[in-house]
């Protein structure tokens, strides 16, 4: 973030307050190459609707706990933690400590990734631009979206995102990125409507 521009305090800011590691890299690849605001909230937009899915998917888990923790559980709701309490939770249907079990991993990976956020605006800057690291996080998402990929609604929705993505990787202020968002959304929900 910091190689993009944006100033270190508010670039931990950003990562303490949004957690949204996919919009956080969208939005400052878009802030680099100069796109308009409305572009980059709508593709962080776009990028988080996911959180939508994971936690109406994960809500049956949760549903019982006291408010404040079910908003806790909300800001802590990351991929990492969504897949590993999730996979958890499918495999230990009757599993007790749900929740402790949640935000164990949800914690640790929250405390993880401020950490590495700190040491990458730290760091980061400083690393050779001829090392191109910018390929690691979208493979890091891929490890993590594939295990998920269990339902037909699910994988049409990845195959539509991935083809859009490719196909629309030329346009303008990053645009293909939001039309990948849409194109996942709208086949996740075509196919899921015929199920």
């Amino acid at each position: 973030m910091v190689a993009g521009g944006i100033p270190p305090l508010e670039a931990m800011a950003l990562s303490v307050v949004v957690y949204a590691g996919a919009s956080m890299l969208a939005a400052t690849q878009l802030l680099a190459g100069g796109a308009p605001l409305v572009v980059i909230l709508v593709t962080a937009l776009f990028i988080n609707v996911r959180f939508m899915m994971y936690s109406a998917s994960i809500r049956p888990h949760l549903a019982a706990l006291p408010v404040r923790w079910r908003l806790a559980a909300g800001y802590l709701l990351a991929d990492n933690a969504y897949a590993l309490s999730v996979a958890r939770f499918t495999e230990h249907p009757e599993m007790k400590g749900k929740a402790g079990y949640y935000f164990g991993a949800a914690l640790t990976v929250w405390l993880t990734w401020q950490a590495a956020v700190a040491a990458g605006i730290a760091l980061g800057a400083g690393l050779p631009a001829a090392w191109r690291l910018e390929f690691a996080a979208p493979l890091a998402f891929i490890a993590l979206t594939v295990p998920l990929l269990r339902e037909r609604a699910m994988v049409a929705a990845a195959l539509a995102a991935a083809a859009a993505a490719v196909a629309g990787a030329g346009l303008p202020v990053r645009l293909g990125l939001a039309t990948a968002a849409l194109a996942g959304l709208a086949a996740g929900l075509l196919v899921g409507r015929r199920r």
